[in-house]
Parts: C-alpha cells; sequence; structure tokens
C-alpha cells in the first residue's frame, strides 16, 4: 500500500513543505530503504522507527517498505522525521487509516522506546503549515507551546508514538495547545533583572549609551579594568525601545531554528543579549557550518551583541562582521544551498587601551613598552571601527561616588522613555524607506538630505575631519550620531553642539591615542 503525508524542512528561517510517500510490499523478508536525499540521521531513522514501534505494543513491521522524501533534490538533515516516517510505515501497513494524515504536518525525534523528543525549528514550521493550509501539527509536547505561537493552526503536542497512532484511529481526544502569546509578550515586556540605577557615577556614559540606544547605534567603551564596562553594557537592553510583536516573532523564528528557547516556549520578549567569548569561531558567529545554523549575530537580531576585549578576538572572526553590520543580514553560502539569517543587532563593544589596562589612567601609570599601545589597537582594523559610531572613553569610578548610594540615580524606566520618543520621530521620519526604522539604519544617499547641518556646522565638521583625519564612512556616523542627538533634544534641525557631542565620541581618532 501506498501512503502519503507531510513534514517539513528548515531552510535558513523559514520551511519548506516535505512530502513523506511509504510504500509497503509484501515480502517474505523485512527491509527498509530511505531515499530522497537524507542525510546519515534520516537513514537511521529506519532502525529507531522499528524499534520504537515495537516498543510502543504496535504491531511489528514485516514488509519491504521504500520511503521516499520528495521533493528529493532538497536535502534532508536531523532525526525530526523519525516521527513522520514512522506513522506512514504504520498506515502502509494498515495499523492506522490513512485519511486523517493530509490534514496534519507532522514532526518529531523517536527514542527507541516509543518516546519522542524535541525538535529545532517547530515555529517556522507551524507558520508554513497555517500558510499551506493544513488543519493542525502533531508535534513533541516540549516543542507545543512554541508553535501555538500560529493561533489559526491546531497544534497537539504529543509524548511517544503510541499516543499517536490511538488518536489517528480516533480512540484518544488529545488536548489542543492554547497560548496567548500577545498577553504572555505583554506582561513580561518590562520585567528586567538589571536596572541603569545600579551604576554609580558615569553620568556621561549613560549619556553615550542613550544615545546609542535612540539611534541604534554601534558603541565601543574604552576603559581600565573595573571601569564598569561589562555592567553598563548589560544594563543597554533595558532602555531600548520594547519589540514590537513583529519583532518578537522574527527573533523567536531565529531562536527556534537555534533550538535555543527551551521547553517554556511562546515569544522572546526582550531583546537579545549575546555575549560570545572572544575564542569563537569565525562560523561559530555568523553562523553555518555543515548542517546550518543560525550564528551569534543572527541570535542578537533586535538585540544587543557584546564583544568584550575586542582586541582579544581573532582577526578574522572581527572581519567577517563587516558587510552583516552594513546589510543587516548575513548570507551563507556554499556549493548546494545558500541560506539568508537576518542580523539587525547592535554591536557594543569593550577593550583595555593597552595590554596593561591604564594608559590614559588618571592615577595608574601604564607599564606597556613604547609602540605596545599602537600593536594592541591595531588588532582591530579600521574599517572595522569606522563601522562603530560611538566610542568613549569610561573612568574608574571614585570611592565616593562608589559609597554615595546615590537615591536619585536615573532608572532604565525613564531614560526608555526618552528613547523611545526619539524612535517615534524617528519611525514617522523613514516611514516611506523601506527597511529604515531608526537613524543608523540610514542609506548613505539619505544621509546629506536628512541630517542637514547650517554653515557653523559645516565649519566645525571640516576642522574636525581635517584633523582627525576622517574616513567618508565617519563622517556620515557623525552626521547620524548628532541627528540622534538632536532627535532626543526635540530639535527639528542639527545644532552646532549637537555637531560637537557627535565629534566628540570619536575617541580612538584623536592624535593621543596609539602612542
Amino acid at each position: 500500500m501506498l501512503v502519503k503525508l507531510f513534514a517539513s524542512a528548515v531552510n535558513g528561517v523559514n520551511a519548506t513543505p516535505i512530502t513523506v510517500e511509504v510504500n509497503a510490499t509484501t515480502t517474505s523478508e523485512f527491509k527498509t530503504f530511505v531515499i530522497g536525499l537524507p542525510d546519515n540521521a534520516v537513514k537511521e531513522s529506519m532502525f529507531r522507527t522499528d524499534a520504537a514501534i515495537k516498543n510502543s505494543g504496535l504491531e511489528p513491521l514485516r514488509q519491504r517498505l521504500v520511503v521516499n522524501l520528495a521533493p528529493a533534490d532538497l536535502r534532508k538533515e536531523g532525526s525530526a522525521y523519525d516521527l513522520p516516517i514512522a506513522v506512514g510505515m504504520l498506515a502502509a501497513t494498515y495499523q492506522i487509516p490513512e485519511q486523517p494524515l493530509a490534514e496534519f504536518i507532522i514532526m518529531g525525534e523517536l527514542g527507541l522506546d516509543g518516546s519522542i523528543l524535541p525538535i529545532r525549528g517547530a515555529l517556522p514550521i507551524a507558520i508554513q503549515a497555517m500558510k499551506d493550509k493544513f488543519r493542525g501539527f502533531i508535534l513533541p509536547e516540549q516543542n507545543a507551546r512554541e508553535a501555538a505561537i500560529v493561533k489559526d493552526l491546531e497544534v497537539y503536542g504529543v509524548s511517544n508514538l503510541r499516543q499517536v497512532a490511538d488518536f489517528l484511529l480516533g480512540k484518544l481526544k488529545l488536548e489542543r495547545t492554547i497560548a496567548d502569546p500577545r498577553g504572555e509578550f505583554e506582561e513580561s515586556q518590562h520585567l528586567y533583572d538589571v536596572d541603569f540605577c545600579d551604576v554609580q557615577g558615569q553620568e556621561n556614559i549613560k549619556r553615550a549609551m542613550e544615545i546609542a540606544a535612540a539611534g541604534g547605534h554601534n558603541i565601543i567603551l574604552i576603559g581600565p579594568p573595573g571601569a564598569g564596562k561589562t555592567m553598563l553594557a548589560k544594563r543597554l537592553p533595558t532602555i531600548m525601545p520594547p519589540m514590537s510583536l513583529h519583532e518578537a516573532l522574527e527573533t523567536t523564528k531565529i531562536h527556534s531554528v537555534a533550538g535555543k528557547l527551551g521547553n517554556t516556549g511562546g515569544l522572546v520578549s526582550h531583546r537579545p543579549f549575546r555575549s560570545p567569548h572572544h575564542t569563537i569561531s569565525d562560523v561559530a558567529l555568523v553562523g553555518g557550518g555543515n548542517h546550518p545554523q543560525p550564528g551569534e549575530i543572527s541570535l542578537a537580531h533586535n538585540g544587543v551583541l557584546f564583544l568584550d576585549e575586542l582586541p582579544e578576538f581573532k582577526r578574522t572572526v572581527l572581519e567577517v562582521m563587516r558587510q552583516p553590520l552594513e546589510e543587516r543580514k548575513v548570507t551563507i553560502s556554499r556549493a548546494r544551498w545558500t541560506v539568508d539569517y537576518p542580523s539587525s543587532f547592535m554591536l557594543v563593544a569593550s577593550m583595555n587601551p593597552c595590554p596593561c589596562g591604564y594608559y590614559n589612567h588618571p592615577d595608574k601609570e601604564c607599564v606597556c613598552a613604547p609602540g605596545v599601545v599602537e600593536r594592541y589597537l591595531s588588532r582591530i582594523s579600521g574599517p572595522l571601527l569606522d563601522r562603530i559610531d560611538i566610542h568613549i572613553e569610561v573612568t574608574p569610578v571614585g570611592f565616593d561616588e562608589l559609597t554615595s548610594r546615590n537615591r536619585n540615580a536615573e532608572k532604565s524606566e525613564a531614560i526608555r522613555q526618552r528613547v523611545q520618543q526619539a524612535r517615534e520621530v524617528q519611525q514617522q521620519r523613514y516611514v516611506e524607506s523601506a527597511g529604515v526604522y531608526c537613524n543608523a539604519q540610514l542609506p548613505s544617499n539619505k544621509v546629506q538630505d536628512t541630517c542637514e547641518i547650517n554653515a557653523a556646522g559645516q565649519m566645525l565638521l571640516k576642522a574636525a575631519m581635517q584633523k582627525l583625519n576622517l574616513s567618508a564612512r565617519a563622517y556620515d556616523r557623525i552626521l547620524k550620531v548628532s541627528r540622534t542627538i538632536a532627535d532626543l533634544a526635540g530639535a527639528e534641525q542639527i545644532q552646532i553642539e549637537h555637531l560637537a557631542e557627535a565629534i566628540h565620541y570619536r575617541s580612538l581618532d584623536r592624535e593621543n591615542w596609539g602612542g
């Protein structure tokens, strides 16, 4: 008997329908064949499905079975095809009816005892199933809440193969998984474990972080050990505007494909904060591999990518970020496939000013040999620094500030309100510009029109460019930052004080850096 049922393959952050065809022929010896470009994990499913069927109390297979996964020219990867293959085998051997199978997408990995284990990419599969007008989605119970984000789809979480067989036979009524993603999303959106009021002093750094959050600008913090760089960076998401439902869905899809949602499921309600170690490889950062997965820059989509001790990262790792920083997506290309992962993130980096950490320190003397500071800074390429809008020096906090316990320190909520107001102004300004939502995303060909400055500002910027030897990209960055400062101030035009403050945030371009 020939039966057809449906599964799905994840390609990038989207899903593609897969037709699972199972043909059973009566022979004296049990044999199974899987065709349709399966990888090793799919080929091994034959052993898992056979054992799972026997250990679930179902009738052992004794026929010759051929399983075809169509389209045959698309490579099938992973163990999530175990459950649809097993269900197809049961239908082909008349143990369950064929008729209900056309209404469902079925996915899941099988254990030898018939238990069903979680899969990756349940959310994009559910979205595609809804688009293809399937009635429902049968999947592991650990992934059910994640898939239930899609309201117009019946989602059934199952824990073992016997449950699936009894459900399709009509012997068992499964409870549909219902979720309220919008309600849960709004409830947890403003709950944070950290707050900017925890930071003593550092008012000028807080100001720079506010500007960065308001315009979506990349920022680098330079300062000695213990000055509070990491503490400040971890609190940046608390002052960024809350994610929209669309942004949350985009981010959740990426984390679903990467298997980072865990058993809780639901929408990602907070902007991601990713902080990879400096030993990370370039593939782990941008994504890819034999079985393509999103990297750290995609997991930070709509959030913050924090690179602590920036000069300690391998040069090749830092250089692969240059294109994603500009295009806000990363394309992984191989001989037989190409996938796109979104990667619109804010880059926040921190570094010591020199190997010993005390170059330009107000109290401690730098012990680095002549030329060492310059070599240390040269680990970060000029093109990468050009793509970082704000360079700010973090000075140590004095004893009096550290022990003052200032109860009037501004909370993240108050800063976030100002940031949100500035973002709303930018969204209205760029309402007709596709893909532009904040000043940092403004393309070069629109900078001059959007960031107009008067004659005095032109003179100031010309002097700064000549003295600091700035590139054309740095010129654009200064104009964008000054536009953000003006937005925070509620000014329609960029004033000279806004421009002067933006130029001030180019610390690494100054003559006193690099020895």
